[in-house]
């Protein structure tokens, strides 16, 4: 057995990248990415034909790099072009609170400094739609007029004049505009309503049932037509396939499917780091594929030339193709791809002439063959239902009997996935074992396995994550006495579950941004958000109207288990979160200082649910790594 590798600092893992996030422009000359100024990720632009070896900044740079972007407060994570690439459009909140403003920086002046085009304070972007008929015009929805109400405007990108389009009667939820007609999603007895608008009247097209899409209907991409809709549909089978719902007739009709694997989504839809679960051209809004996703991935293509492409692409890494960009005339291509061990490599490929190059690599200083490899399995839980999961080994160290870190994704309508993620890196590189489950709950493994959660919060997703534990413990990998459970939002509440319910299985527990009182989260849901909530939290969690109910909800809430708790606990959370209050782990951790429990407390003032700076993230997992080495003795770079 060869000798643990050397450990890897943590600023090494979640300092910024070199370069992330590349996207070809329509006339496939530029590429506009993010690189670090002043200690945060903003805009760049260079020439796809520079050298790449050169630097972005500073001594060295490179001609033809300019950055647009110059934010030195927080780091930007989402930017498009315009359909004509005359603009560079971004996102950006206000320390974590989620209020995101559209933002514009012009390519040709970048001196010039980015214009906020939403201006308005409390109010959050819920949705930007760039149609390529109207290629100087946004569509964007807002809540400006009430915060529990989204309007829809029309956004000049030039002037930054708005127009209101239509004003929301009370209940719509989402705007989509097409060449013809505007259209809105509401809900109804917990299921989602496709309809038209006209005159101010709301015109039903079709029903989709809420209890088979619960975060929403993902995708819903228009087709280039105008008269359908691409949406993920599990009508009727028990795998999410890619179905057209016809505008006129509100029919579904099949569009593609796999034998085995859903759909990927909702997952990428709701996070920027994966590629959308559609691959659309980026000019005329065609589709050219579908992702579908199981222990790894795979992409059908739907159109001839793309069916051309595809493989080449596919022949410049053996990990699964992520980010995908393409110049107007899809010739030119820039992509990305993720991988269990090197992180979002990116390449230029043109299918004109066949050559295709590596751009960058956006952390370059981590080598590849330090890092441990990302394994999926398949654990049975007590009731006879597969789990998915991921586990990851540490290098260069015998497999048995180590310290282990059980790792519980949030949602919980999310999924773990085959790919580089620097937490599981950072506990490997430790020395700890990571088991990853996707427990009942979890999507992309059918409506069943989803379904099968309802009401189980506390209850079968957490014998979910004890049997998987267990198999770790019987097949000799994990030590049982040296076990800590640790997550973030949903995996942050499956931590204090396990801690309060089980305590005699964690040597230490970590909520990262964890809800510890189920009542208290579904009554607190953001104004915008809160008729959404019934095919998800009140369908899952309970409705906290019904007193029995809440009781029950009540019992499954780790804040009043608190003095069940005896493992040390650290509690992570941002001052600014909007989705889990702060008061979720101020309250635990008040608990148990009282009455004299280990507790750590790290709350950032900056950020919200998720921490997005990188001196965030170091402080964070400075901290993670001190105190399991100390609880579970694993290594650490730093001193405890």
């Amino acid at each position: 057995m060869a000798a643990p590798p050397k450990l890897i600092a943590v600023e090494e893992f979640f300092g910024p990248p070199v370069r992330s996030r590349a996207l070809l422009s329509p006339d496939g000359t530029t590429v506009a990415y993010l690189a670090p100024w002043r200690g945060r990720l903003n805009v760049f632009l260079r020439e796809l034909d520079s050298d790449w070896t050169a630097p972005d900044d500073g001594p060295g740079a490179a001609t033809g790099v300019r950055r647009i972007t110059s934010d030195a407060r927080r780091s930007i994570d989402t930017f498009f072009w315009s359909v004509d690439g005359r603009h560079l459009l971004f996102h950006q909140d206000a320390d974590g609170d989620e209020n995101w403003h559209l933002h514009r920086a012009d390519p040709a002046r970048p001196a010039e400094p980015a214009v906020d085009l939403t201006p308005f304070e409390g109010v959050r972007l819920l949705g930007t739609q760039l149609p390529p008929d109207r290629p100087g015009t946004a569509f964007v929805q807002l809540n400006a007029r009430r915060p529990d109400l989204i309007d829809f405007f029309e956004l000049d990108l030039t002037t930054g004049g708005l127009t209101l389009i239509a004003e929301n009667p009370g209940d719509v939820l989402t705007w989509l505009r097409t060449p013809d007609r505007l259209l809105a999603f509401t809900m109804e007895g917990g299921d989602h309503v496709l309809s038209e608008w006209a005159a101010g009247d709301l015109r039903p097209i079709t029903r989709l049932l809420g209890a088979d899409q619960p975060m929403g209907v993902a995708p819903t991409v228009l087709t280039p037509d105008g008269t359908g809709l691409w949406i993920g549909s599990p009508r009727g089978t028990d795998r999410t396939r890619l179905v057209r719902v016809d505008l006129d007739s509100g029919e579904q009709t099949d569009v593609d499917d796999h034998p085995v694997f859903d759909l990927d989504t909702p997952r990428p839809e709701a996070d920027p780091r994966f590629g959308s679960s559609l691959i659309l051209h980026p000019g005329t809004g065609e589709l050219l594929g579908a992702r579908y996703l199981g222990a790894r991935q795979e992409i059908h293509a739907l159109d001839p030339h793309f069916a051309a492409v595809l493989p080449r692409l596919a022949e410049l890494s053996d990990g699964d193709l992520a980010h995908v960009s393409c110049d107007s005339t899809a010739q030119r291509w820039v992509v990305d791809f993720t991988h269990d061990r090197d992180p979002g490599v990116t390449w230029f490929y043109d299918h004109a002439t066949g050559q295709a190059r590596l751009l960058f690599r956006p952390f370059p200083h981590l080598d590849p063959a330090t890092l441990a490899p990302v394994t999926p399995i398949t654990v049975t839980a007590r009731d006879g239902l597969a789990l998915p999961c991921h586990l990851t080994l540490p290098v260069g160290v015998e497999p048995r009997g180590l310290p282990t870190v059980l790792l519980v994704h949030g949602g919980p309508w999310y999924r773990d996935s085959w790919c580089y993620d620097p937490e599981v890196q950072l506990l490997a590189n430790r020395g700890y074992a990571v088991l990853q489950v996707n427990f009942r709950g979890s999507t992309g493994y059918g409506k069943a396995h989803m379904q099968a959660a309802i009401g189980q919060f506390a209850g079968r997703m957490h014998d979910d994550l004890i049997d998987a534990l267990d198999w770790a413990v019987e097949r000799g990998y994990a030590d049982p006495d040296r076990v800590a459970i640790y997550g973030c939002s949903y995996g942050g509440y499956a931590a204090l579950v396990g801690a309060a319910f089980t305590p005699d299985r964690f040597a230490a527990a970590v909520s990262y941004t964890g809800m510890s009182d189920l009542v208290d989260l579904v009554r607190s849901v953001v104004p915008f958000a809160r008729r959404a909530v019934a095919p998800n939290f009140l369908s899952y969690i309970g409705d906290p109207d019904d007193p029995r109910q809440e009781a029950d909800m009540l019992a499954r809430s780790p804040v009043n288990r608190v003095d069940d708790i005896t493992a040390p606990m650290l509690l992570i959370h941002g001052a600014n979160d909007v989705r889990v209050h702060r008061r979720h782990s101020d309250r635990v951790v008040d608990a148990l200082r009282a009455r004299g429990a280990e507790v750590e407390y790290l709350l950032n003032e900056s950020e919200g649910h998720w921490f997005v700076n990188p001196d965030s993230n170091i402080e964070l997992y400075r901290t993670l790594e001190r105190f399991l080495a100390r609880h579970l003795g694993g290594r650490s770079s730093t001193a405890s």
